[in-house]
């Protein structure tokens, strides 16, 4: 669920600049404690975005991370992005 609402919001912000991904993939690993409950989620993003730059991918790939309404229902977890702008 993470990773597909995340994957929402990133196509989303990027639809906002003015931008259109030819492909978008990303990977949520969550961290689940038994007794505790989820603890952590590391997204891992990678997508093709031509003519955007690297510092406009990582600000709206940042900016998608604490927008989706997931991340935002586990805002008592850790949550870590690696993105990659493919070429």
């Amino acid at each position: 669920a993470h990773s597909a609402c995340f994957s929402m919001a990133f196509s989303n912000a990027l639809a906002q600049a003015g931008h259109t991904a030819e492909e978008i993939n990303t990977k949520a690993d969550v961290t689940f404690q038994p007794g505790t409950g989820i603890t952590g989620s590391h997204l891992t993003l990678a997508a093709r975005v031509p003519g955007i730059s690297a510092d406009d991918f990582q600000r709206l790939a940042e900016e998608a991370k604490t927008g989706c309404p997931v991340s935002a229902a586990l805002t008592g977890i850790e949550i870590t992005l690696d993105a990659t702008l493919a070429s």
